[in-house]
């Protein structure tokens, strides 16, 4: 329990925000990485280490000045000791893992009030002299730390978020099941925003392999071994995206009517394929079960020697849902249509994953939304975004 109140305390996290490499064992705060001289006039770098005081089931101010390290005793530019800092020099075993040599004493005059003034002051005062050597030197050093919130679905910490105190917003999608019907270009890039946030499980359905092409309207960048061991798109996005997210669940199969009910327990899908008549099929099905859903679409030909076209996104929700069958989608077969060409190209599909992730933070409260459209085209050649279908 003291592990998991002092890693979620606001000084930790306040530390992790500025580029700090911090840890919590036990009940000590380690900083890493702090550079110094050493009596060779080197620069080397040793850690802080600071026991954290817990009253009443929270962290409280530091209850004492000193703080240990490991490492050489910090030096000044001549290579003498930084007397202000010397409080006893021997080497403690304070846990099986943490190892100390020296402790410090630096007292301000009204003490510490928090654990960042705390290691931020220690930290400066250590690495004064290395920095009159070398001036880019900190301890700041932006590694990326794995999260140690053994609950968390990411597998480093959201230091963006917390950084932007944004934190307590995004956590909105915490526990949702995400649906991805299609790993095509639009459904890749829907993926590579989803699985940067706190949803509790992401669902990959798609029968198709990652072939050669796909790699021109995806995000990322394949090998040309990765392209040749031609695996299934679902296979070659999981390699990629559950290094970021632990929940990524990979389908590899074409939604039908056998099959179609594995859809009924998601929260919410992304529908990113052409076929007609699965499309009806989902859409039932979703409906009959009250998922909601977004649709998305991109229509692109060829004019003389440029492309023209459209992006819809189409949103379907428990209070809305009669537009998806009146005309905003269309059902017919796919000769007939300017998605038989299949033109696509990378920045469109972004942009068409973009609008359907945009909306549906708006479903979930994370981004404002005062219009409430649930259908939208963005029309290429002329730059013109059209809502339409309103709902109160």
């Amino acid at each position: 329990m003291s592990h998991k109140l002092i890693n979620h305390s606001p000084d930790v996290k306040k530390l992790r925000d500025n580029g700090y490499e911090v840890e919590v064992i036990g009940n000590y705060l380690l900083m890493y990485c702090v550079p110094h001289l050493n009596a060779n006039k080197e620069i080397v770098k040793g850690t802080l280490v600071s026991n954290v005081s817990i009253a009443n089931n929270q962290v409280t101010k530091p209850n004492t000045h000193v703080i240990h390290f490991t490492g050489e005793f910090p030096c000044n530019i001549d290579g003498t000791i930084i007397r202000q800092l010397q409080h006893s020099s021997r080497t403690t075993n304070l846990t099986d893992r943490i190892v100390v040599n020296h402790s410090f004493s630096n007292k301000p005059a009204n003490g510490y009030q928090n654990y960042y003034d705390k290691m931020v002051q220690y930290a400066e005062i250590i690495s004064a002299p290395a920095r009159n050597i070398d001036p880019s030197i900190t301890a700041r050093t932006y590694k990326v730390i794995e999260s140690l919130d053994e609950e968390s679905v990411l597998n480093y910490s959201d230091t963006n978020s917390s950084k932007a105190e944004i934190e307590a917003i995004n956590q909105k999608l915490s526990g949702l099941k995400i649906g991805i019907i299609g790993l095509g270009g639009t459904g890749s890039y829907i993926l590579d925003f989803i699985a940067k946030t706190y949803v509790g499980e992401i669902h990959l359905y798609d029968g198709d392999k990652f072939l050669q092409h796909n790699a021109f309207r995806a995000p990322g960048a394949p090998s040309l071994e990765e392209l040749n061991e031609s695996v299934l798109k679902v296979d070659y996005l999981y390699n990629i995206y559950s290094k970021m997210h632990k929940h990524i669940i990979t389908h590899g199969l074409f939604i039908n009517e056998s099959n179609v009910g594995m859809l009924k327990d998601l929260d919410f899908v992304f529908v990113c394929i052409d076929k007609s008549e699965i499309k009806e099929l989902i859409f039932k099905k979703l409906e009959d079960e009250g998922v909601e859903f977004i649709d998305t679409g991109i229509g692109v030909e060829r004019v003389n020697d440029s492309l023209i076209g459209m992006i819809r996104t189409t949103t379907s929700t428990k209070n809305k849902r009669d537009h998806v069958w009146n005309g905003c989608i269309s059902f017919a077969d796919e000769e007939n249509e300017e998605y038989a060409s299949n033109i696509q190209i990378a920045p469109l599909n972004c942009l068409n994953a973009t609008f359907a992730v945009i909306k549906f933070y708006k479903r979930y409260g994370i981004l404002n939304d005062l219009e409430n459209e649930h259908h939208s085209t963005y029309s290429i050649n002329v730059n013109q975004l059209v809502s339409d279908e309103i709902s109160a």
